[in-house]
This record gives C-alpha cells, structure tokens and sequence, in this order.
C-alpha cells in the first residue's frame, strides 16, 4: 500500500489488520519459546505449572539448567569458536572481492561474479554434501599417494569452518560492497596528491569510511555461522556446534532447557544487533 495514495476505509483497516497478524504470526512463537523457559514443569507445553529458574540455573534432576549443562556449554563455545573465525574470514575476503569487483574491469569478471553468488542458491544440505565428499576424496587421494592422514579434510570444525565460509563469503561481500560504491574516490586521489602511497590511502581513508560496513558484515556472518544448521550437518565431527547438539537433544526428546537455550540466543542476537546499529550511528 503506498501511503500517499487515498484509499477506502475498509482496505486501510484490512491492511492494518494484515500487518498485525503478520507481526503477531513472527512474534507469538518466540514469546512461546520465552515463556515456556520458566515454566516449573519437565514438558515445554501447557499447562503452566509455575514460574522457575530451574531451567537456567537449576543443577539437581529433573531440572538440569543451562548453565550446568556442560554439553550445551561446550557446544556453545564450539559455535562461538567457529563463527570468529568464519566471520573473520568472510570479511578479510569480503573486503577483497568488494574492491575486486568495484574497482577493475578484466576478462571474465561477470563470470566471477555470478560464480561468487551462486552459492547463495544452492542448498546448504548440497553444498555440505558437495563439500564433504569433494574433500573425503582429496583427503583418500592424498593418503593413498603418501600416506599422510590430512585431519583438516575429515569432518571436524575446519572443515565446518571452510563450508560456512563458502557462502558467508559471499553475504559479506554484498554488504562492503554496497558502502564501497558509494566512496568518493577523488578522497583517495587527494591522499595520492598530497604524498600518501596507494596502500596508505586505502588504510587511513577508505578503511575508516567502510568501518560501519565491515563491522556489520562481521556481525551478520557471526549469527549466520552461529545459527546454521544443514551445512554443518554435513560437515561435522565429534566437536558439535550449538545447533547440532540441540538436534541431538531434540531427538531425545524436548525440554524446557532447549528453550532457554533459545531464549538466551535471542537475547544475545538482540544485542548484538543493537552494538552494530549503534556502530553506524555513531
């Protein structure tokens, strides 16, 4: 609906009534979730039995909290280790591929283009399966010529590392790229002028201008690590990241510690979301 044009009584109040259900659809099952954190009952559903932190910080049975789960704990700092490093990865690249395909013309750069962003569109359960076999069978070929057992091929958290920054990549290329486009070149060419050299310019000039973007694109890449699931999946080892071992517990059946776990996500999504949009303020 475009605001500027008149419209009847009825469509307004059936557009507004639209987007409160659209809303009330996205939010209802996350204050589900939040709730049910604090519900004093071994099931996460109705009825409610009573408000407790046992959920969190309880450490007798039935009511093993979150923060004495040691395997969630661990779990989490797998996923926190591996979104660093995808995250750092992706925006070192980024940074790259944005002044590659912003600043020359060469040869087959369309090309280069459109094979960065195609694995945005391939699904993330292929692309793992791509991936794991892909490297199964350098790791067998490498072996079978050597006899050298390469650990970095199996599937374990480099190689989960590798699958994730595969198609993070390429997110945070989009993000630094859309900031780079709009640079004022002729900044750099005044540094030029004035005696700085090529590589000074960029570091005190054009660096600093694309600080809000590469802030958010670590952002973005750190939760779009921290929450994948299919790639990861299929590119696990023994060391599981948070969402896998959720999985797993879910397969065992739920509890309302997986939602604090959620909750605990949410919280810290919300903040960090916050630290970046105040970033680009500031």
């Amino acid at each position: 609906m475009i605001p500027s044009i008149p419209q009847p009584r009825g469509v307004r109040l059936i557009y507004k009534a639209y987007v409160v259900a659209f809303f009330l659809w996205l939010a209802l099952p996350l204050v589900a979730v939040s709730v049910f954190a604090f519900n004093d009952s071994q099931f996460p559903s109705l009825p409610w039995e009573g408000f407790t932190w046992g959920w969190f910080f309880g450490d007798a049975r039935p009511q093993i909290g979150l923060f004495h789960e040691r395997r969630i704990l661990s779990s989490i700092w797998t996923s926190v280790f591996v979104a660093f490093w995808v995250s750092l990865l992706a925006v070192t690249v980024g940074t790259t591929n944005a002044f590659l395909f912003n600043r020359y013309s060469f040869r087959g750069r369309g090309f280069l283009y459109v094979l960065m962003l195609l694995p945005l569109v391939v699904p993330g359960i292929v692309l793992g399966i791509s991936i794991l076999i892909f490297s199964s069978r350098v790791a067998g070929t490498v072996q079978d010529l050597s006899g050298l057992y390469v650990e970095a091929l199996r599937p374990g958290l480099p190689l989960v590392i590798a699958g994730q920054f595969s198609f993070i990549t390429t997110i945070a290329t989009l993000v630094i790229s859309a900031r780079l486009i709009k640079f004022d070149r002729s900044l750099e060419e005044a540094a030029l002028n004035l005696g700085a050299s090529p590589l000074t310019a960029v570091r005190t000039i054009t660096i600093p201008y694309l600080m809000p973007a590469l802030v958010g694109a670590f952002v973005v890449a750190f939760l779009m690590s921290f929450e994948n699931f299919n790639t990861t999946l299929m590119l696990v080892g023994s060391d599981a990241p948070l969402t896998i071992t959720m999985f797993d517990r879910l397969k065992e059946g739920s509890t309302p510690v997986l939602n604090a776990v959620s909750l605990l996500l949410m919280v810290g999504s919300g903040v960090l979301a916050l630290v970046m949009i105040s970033f680009q303020r500031r």
